[in-house]
């Protein structure tokens, strides 16, 4: 590690969308924290990826871990450049049957947990006057997804948190941007919709694109935002996502 090296925290990094972001971050030189609750995962990933990955094992839904757990970070690397809220969970169940301790459990962790470790992470980088910060959202919080209840309320509160970050922090020199992916094809998305063949024709039927997305489409898209050629973007929602968003 230089002294120069920038330094990430990308949180649900092991699989999926946290891994393609880690594997654009650690390519581009930037020293990757990834972090999960499973720890083999993590290690296997951080070995796939190299000298620029280093694993952290811990639960975020254990909210008041998160201060010792960026305390971590900050005594070992001595500061964090990027956070990339990607941790996340969901649930398909109908809305009448979803329970409050079900509703609690997927906010705790897809708000709950993104906040806090925000919060603690800003706390380290306001004597820099400088940082970047990615949150994740989904679709599902550009229109209605049936089934999906509480997974849509987080990902609208991601959004709304997104903006008023932005608007808070950006004079202090901390940048707070959002990517809202479409249907991309990781083990989560390829669960939800190969079980449900007519949610996946309508899924690819309203995307103009006509397929599903890469991972590595969203890491394009995080580094780009954490990078100086989005030195002047802060606050918005990206949808990267086919065309999903607005195809009919």
């Amino acid at each position: 590690m230089t002294t120069t090296q920038r330094i990430a925290l990308v949180t649900g990094g092991g699989s999926g969308i946290g891994l393609a972001i880690a594997e654009k971050f650690t390519t581009a030189g930037i020293l990757t924290i990834i972090v999960g609750r499973d720890k083999d995962r993590l290690t296997a990933a951080a070995k796939q990826l190299g000298a620029n990955c280093q694993p952290l094992s811990a639960d975020l839904s254990d909210l008041t871990s998160i201060p010792a757990l960026v305390q971590q970070v900050i005594d070992r690397y001595g500061r964090i450049d990027i956070l990339v809220n990607n941790a996340g969970i969901n649930m398909k169940k109908e809305f009448t049957e979803v329970t409050d301790e079900e509703f609690d459990r997927i906010l705790l962790t897809n708000v709950k947990a993104v906040f806090s470790l925000s919060r603690e992470v800003v706390k380290t980088m306001l004597p820099h006057g400088a940082g970047n910060i990615i949150n994740i959202s989904s679709m599902a919080s550009r229109y209605g997804i049936p089934k999906v209840i509480a997974y849509t309320a987080s990902k609208s509160a991601i959004e709304g948190m997104t903006k008023a970050m932005a608007v808070e922090l950006s004079p202090k020199g901390i940048l707070v941007n959002c990517i809202a992916p479409g249907f991309i094809a990781t083990d989560m998305s390829a669960k939800a919709l190969n079980s449900d063949q007519e949610r996946k024709q309508k899924a690819l039927g309203r995307t103009p694109l006509g397929r599903l997305g890469e991972p590595a489409d969203i890491g394009d898209a995080a580094l780009f935002l954490a990078s100086d050629q989005a030195k002047y973007v802060t606050g918005v929602v990206l949808p990267v996502d086919g065309g999903n968003s607005i195809g009919f």
